[in-house]
């Protein structure tokens, strides 16, 4: 009977240091991919740029964005939302899988990339940048993108930095709203398919749909012609739910 108690004893002992040492490990996991990501967000401010090269035409945003390039050339650009997390180089892959698991750099990451559809075309008049990242509850990379269904976050932070390699645009946020990925029978508005646009119509639509969806009324709106910008990232509001938000470039 003692033997079988002792037995018992260094069972339950196994299992309760097991289970420590399996929390601890994923402590220590969750902490280095925020850091991980933490630091992503500072790798545009250590690269030194020659300011003689700097011009009117060529800002030094897109100077660090040509660096970067250099690191990986499936970097396309860098985006930003001022005084949040969300300041991240953005890649585009040859399908929409890679980036989900691996970072800037093509290391495995849990963190992912932040990542331009694979279908954009650079080469045609496109109007969409329709933009992926993971919702993270350590509140990295597009977590904080959920913060904008609060209107007065939005009007805190009411515009969007995008940064290429021949272009430093600012984008008005025009529309904020909630989706999901839907059945391919569903005739139902799927933003998703929205990213190189053949007609005016389709992008007109493509406008009404997001302003009718936007989850609070945004005076600012978008014409045809005008480069938008969709960044999209997980909810969980219903199954395969998505949280997006549209800007349309400021004209200069």
């Amino acid at each position: 009977m003692i033997k079988k108690r002792r037995r018992i004893t260094l069972i339950i002992y196994f299992i309760l240091v097991s289970l420590i040492i399996i929390s601890i490990i994923y402590i220590l996991k969750e902490f280095y991919w925020k850091k991980e990501a933490k630091e992503e967000t500072k790798v545009i401010d250590t690269i030194e740029v020659d300011e003689s090269k700097v011009t009117k035409e060529t800002t030094k945003k897109m100077i660090q964005v040509r660096n970067l390039k250099q690191e990986n050339s499936d970097i396309v650009g860098f985006l930003e939302i001022e005084n949040t997390n969300i300041k991240y180089p953005v890649l585009q892959g040859n399908d929409n899988e890679y980036y989900m698991t691996h970072n800037y750099k093509k290391e495995k990451s849990k963190n992912g990339a932040i990542f331009l559809d694979k279908d954009y075309d650079w080469d045609i008049q496109s109007n969409n940048y329709l933009i992926y990242g993971h919702n993270l509850n350590n509140g990295t990379m597009f977590q904080e993108l959920l913060k904008y269904e609060d209107e007065n976050y939005y009007k805190e932070h009411p515009t969007i930095s995008f940064t290429t390699t021949d272009d430093e645009g600012t984008y008005d946020i025009i529309s904020v709203f909630k989706s999901k990925v839907y059945n391919t029978t569903d005739n139902v508005f799927k933003y998703y398919f929205f990213i190189n646009p053949k007609t005016e119509d389709e992008y007109n639509n493509y406008i009404k749909n997001i302003k009718e969806n936007s989850l609070y009324n945004i005076d600012k709106t978008a014409k045809y012609g005008m480069q938008l910008i969709t960044l999209s990232t997980c909810s969980y509001h219903v199954k395969d739910g998505r949280f997006v938000i549209v800007g349309a470039k400021v004209e200069k």
